[in-house]
């Protein structure tokens, strides 16, 4: 509504001038006044949805027991334990105390002769004995290794003397080298511990008076990964040939583009791929499509008949069970009947070795009818319900492979604890910077892994990759 010139100053002469002014003037503010209502209306909404969002946050505060610093990964307050388990091992267990030496370096006694306090002669005293395990000052062992090279005056061959503890034959400014023992426990720290690359330096300079840069030491242990590469290509060998092997995956950057880090796992090995594509033709670069083993994975559909025999995780399940329940405004009958259905399968394979061979048959046989009959192909009415029916029934074939397979968990849980380290290194690096260093963090992460799961020394395997072949 156009705004009305008034020229009058009191509301007689307006009214005398312009009524119809007045009347205008008045429908205005009549105007204003309702936009102000609904303005004020909109703020007090505004205000009373944030004071109910604060109190849903106090509660859910209140509910996890800790303050702003409570670990996103902590348990539910409706899943803790009301009694939960206490510190330490169970009643009973073998004690751990640390062992007396049976080599000592040094003894020394410390004679108690006279009162520290009033200085009087002691003459009786009782002898105590203590083994102090201590760390002696580290200094670097400096070698001058001096070869000689030539040529041969009867073969004409240019030939060179060497020695076990070179690890090049670079001369120059390239003559000062880091010996095997040190490379590998540079490796070690790296790709076994999980330290960035400024950590790994500091450690080696305040511990073992080893001085190096970041990039050095980078450069060094891209070296003594392609000096390891036969023994990774070895172990992706071993991989295709095992009964089972977990997979996972997760987000990676490489060359800073998104790529994907690929983990392949059994109780005995660990391989790591950093690669760019996560679909058939690159999983198929690991585990071919010829593979007659189990695969454990989740449900993401790159697996999906990506190998003859196949196992789903069971927490992938549960978990998607526990969402669609939450979903719903009152608990479903028949969500909780597929959960028991599903623990109920966990259960027997536990039993497994407890049950003579006609009772474990006719139990599966039982479970593989209750599975048929809840997950038939029959729509259900319920979103939720018909989400986690479509799911199950889509990995039918897939629900009880590990009650036919003796070594198969029904979870995925391996995979996913040889993927947590590399997790918590991108939270520090991200992922690698070029194709190189992400060749060396396959190679050195996967052997250090793998070392650790077959209970080998990393740093002895590592020492000797670094050491100089003879010519």
């Amino acid at each position: 509504m156009a705004e009305v010139p008034l020229r009058g100053e009191t509301v007689e002469e307006l009214l005398r001038e312009s009524p119809q002014a007045v009347v205008e003037l008045v429908l205005q503010q009549a105007e204003l006044i309702v936009e102000q209502r609904q303005l004020i209306e909109r703020q007090q909404a505004a205000i009373a949805a944030l004071e109910k969002r604060v109190e849903q946050l106090e509660e859910a505060l209140r509910q996890s027991g800790g303050g702003p610093g409570a670990a996103p990964f902590r348990i539910d307050a409706h899943k803790r334990k009301a009694v939960p388990k206490g510190p330490g091992r169970s009643a009973g267990h073998a004690g751990e105390f640390r062992t007396k030496p049976e080599e000592v370096d040094e003894t020394i006694e410390v004679p108690l002769k006279e009162c520290p306090n009033c200085g009087s002669a002691m003459e009786k005293t009782t002898r105590l004995e203590q083994t102090i395990i201590e760390l002696p000052p580290v200094r670097p062992l400096v070698v001058r290794l001096i070869t000689h090279r030539g040529r041969c005056e009867n073969c004409g061959q240019a030939v060179q003397s060497g020695h076990p503890m070179q690890v090049s034959r670079a001369i120059g400014a390239a003559s000062t080298q880091f010996g095997a023992r040190a490379l590998a426990s540079a490796g070690l720290l790296r790709h076994g511990v999980g330290l960035t690359l400024r950590s790994c330096c500091m450690v080696l300079e305040k511990l073992f008076a080893l001085r190096v840069s970041p990039g050095g030491l980078s450069q060094g242990l891209d070296r003594l990964a392609r000096r390891m590469e036969l023994s990774y290509e070895q172990l992706a060998e071993q991989l295709h040939r095992s009964p089972v092997v977990h997979t996972d995956e997760t987000s990676w950057w490489l060359q800073n583009e998104r790529s994907m880090l690929w983990v392949f796992a059994t109780p005995e090995q660990t391989l790591y791929r950093v690669v760019e594509h996560r679909d058939r033709a690159t999983f198929h670069q690991t585990i071919r499509p010829d593979y007659g083993g189990v695969l454990v994975s989740d449900c993401l559909a790159v697996y999906d008949d990506a190998t003859q025999v196949q196992q789903k995780c069971y927490a992938h399940h549960l978990k998607a069970i526990a969402a669609a329940q939450s979903a719903r405004a009152s608990p479903s009958d028949w969500i909780k009947q597929v959960e028991a259905l599903l623990k109920s399968a966990i259960a027997l394979g536990k039993e497994r070795a407890a049950l003579d061979e006609l009772e474990w048959l006719k139990r599966l046989k039982a479970l593989r009818l209750g599975a048929h009959v809840v997950l038939e192909e029959t729509t259900r009415a319920c979103p939720q319900e018909e989400a986690v029916r479509a799911r199950l029934w889509k990995q039918r074939d897939h629900l009880f492979v590990f009650l036919d397979h003796s070594g198969v968990d029904p979870t995925n849980n391996l995979a996913e604890r040889q993927l947590r380290p590399a997790v918590i290194r991108r939270k520090l690096s991200c992922g690698n910077k070029s194709r190189r260093g992400a060749r060396t963090f396959e190679i050195l992460t996967s052997l250090a892994a793998t070392c650790r799961q077959r209970g080998e020394d990393f740093l002895q395997m590592a020492s000797n990759a670094a050491r100089l072949q003879p010519l």
